[in-house]
């Protein structure tokens, strides 16, 4: 009856990590572990097609999501600081330490994200050897693109934290040097440029499979990366397309976009899903830690590790904005009841924190009767449409254009007033608030502006230290690792 009920879903695959890794592998030299012999699938029943694909997405679930990984990258932005201990509180100001065991974590589930991706993608390369029809190579092509786009965001994530990684185009290469931050980008956009082919151009939560990403999923992270890069040309017509195309809308209310009423919404462009199957007890696809280290050491079952706090001098920015919406939604604020009347107790919570992460927060009323951990059932938002809306935004900005349009439509749901003539700087504001506490937004974005030397002055940031070390974990067993990267 279970399998029946979650069959269409994405987030079955737990059950189909044949394709994928049963335990983390430590080196990129080491073969992916768990992975069923060839000769045991058979390649002619294309009703197995799609189990490759499923694997790489509980691969995402459980490796991309790890909570060290969430904590590493929110914690360097300016405006959300790290409690647990010592060495998260030094990387809030930059100091790095290359044999802290989090940064070697990131490196290694990020790899092994794409060690599965790549296994996945030979999978179904078998299976295409046995196609016959028009139909079922529709299918392949799209299925390698979902895929695809996945290794392209492990890469995107990879330079977000180190900058220059090696491309691992296969699982037995033996050239393990690391390549630049363009040559990686340039790699991670073939990949996005063949979903944009080959996917279907319809919002994730119109797929067959609900929740799989499609090409407009594919266009907002080639997007993404091309703002990095700043070639402004090419992330107007990618999110011109979506905005025309998609179909895509903002959740109209942005306290609930990110609780259960909000999962795979009209604005989703890519989440991770999760689902206890609406039982108390039982099996429960979840993303480990990911909402519970975010939460407030509280009571009941909105209670977690109160790990990630947020700075008061970003909430009074937020304030002096006059946020109102976005700022009850972002801030969990200790001493207080939120909207939903949890109150959130203030007594209890290390490092003197009192204000935590209020979009990974989901009211008790929400949860299924019976489970008690911190965020059960509930999504985790990666790419939304507000995003595309403001790298719309700058982007015809900066290309001479008027703005106005998209950026409004964003304020708009935040009851904001609308602003004419919008500037960059503006822009980067609406960025700031829009997406906070949202993977790293923030730090990105001054790290592509050249504002982080300014911003992020009494952080100590410097160049030399914008980007996560090589973990020592790594180099010492692959020592071309520290290599010059390469441009290719």
């Amino acid at each position: 009856m279970m399998k029946a009920l979650v069959k269409p879903l994405i987030y079955i695959t737990s059950a189909l990590m044949m394709f994928s890794i049963t335990s983390c592998d430590d080196f990129l030299d080491k073969e992916p572990e768990g992975k069923v012999p060839e000769e045991k699938v058979d390649y002619t029943n294309l009703e197995n097609m799609y189990q490759p694909v499923s694997g790489v997405y509980a691969k995402i679930r459980t490796s991309g999501m790890h909570w060290v990984i969430w904590e590493l990258t929110t914690i360097r932005e300016q405006d959300i600081y790290g409690v647990q201990n010592d060495i998260f509180k030094k990387v809030g100001f930059y100091k790095y330490d290359d044999s802290f065991w989090g940064i070697d974590e990131i490196w290694k589930q990020y790899y092994n994200i794409i060690k599965v991706a790549n296994s996945a993608i030979e999978t179904l390369d078998l299976y295409a050897e046995n196609i016959k029809n028009d139909g079922d190579m529709k299918n392949y092509k799209a299925y390698r693109g979902e895929v695809m786009f996945m290794r392209a965001y492990a890469y995107f994530r990879m330079v977000q934290a180190f900058g220059p990684v090696t491309i691992l185009r296969d699982n037995n290469q033996t050239d393990l040097q690391r390549s630049t931050v363009d040559a990686v980008y340039k790699y991670a956009l073939k990949d996005l440029q063949y979903g944009i082919d080959n996917m279907p151009r319809i919002r994730p939560n119109q797929s067959s499979h609900i929740g799989a990403v499609t090409a407009f999923s594919a266009a907002a992270l080639a997007a993404k990366i091309y703002l990095n890069m700043g070639n402004y040309d090419k992330v107007e017509e990618l999110t011109d397309d979506i905005i025309s195309n998609g179909n895509f809308s903002l959740y109209s209310d942005y306290y609930q976009l990110f609780k259960i009423p909000g999962k795979l919404c009209d604005e989703s462009i890519f989440e991770c899903q999760c689902t206890d199957f609406g039982n108390g007890s039982g099996d429960l696809v979840e993303p480990g830690e990911w909402f519970i280290c975010q939460g407030p050491v509280n009571s009941g079952n909105i209670s977690g590790w109160g790990h990630c706090g947020v700075y008061e001098s970003f909430r009074d920015w937020a304030y002096e904005r006059g946020e109102t919406v976005r700022a009850t939604t972002s801030f969990l604020l200790a001493g207080e009841t939120t909207p939903s009347g949890d109150y959130i107790n203030p007594r209890k919570n290390p490092a003197n924190a009192d204000c935590w992460n209020g979009k990974a927060y989901t009211p008790a009323s929400q949860l299924t009767p019976g489970r008690t951990k911190y965020g059960t059932n509930n999504n985790i938002r990666i790419f939304r449409y507000a995003d595309v809306l403001l790298m719309n935004t700058e982007a015809k900005i900066r290309n001479g254009k008027n703005g106005d349009a998209p950026f409004n439509e964003v304020r708009r749901r935040a009851e904001m007033p609308e602003l004419t003539n919008v500037t960059v700087n503006q822009v980067l504001d609406e960025r700031r608030m829009e997406l906070f506490f949202e993977w790293g937004e923030r730090y990105t974005d001054l790290l592509r502006t050249g504002l982080a030397a300014t911003e992020l002055k009494e952080l100590n940031w410097t160049e030399e230290n914008q980007y996560f070390p090589v973990p020592f974990n790594q180099y010492t067993q692959i020592p071309d690792l520290l290599l010059e990267p390469k441009d290719e």
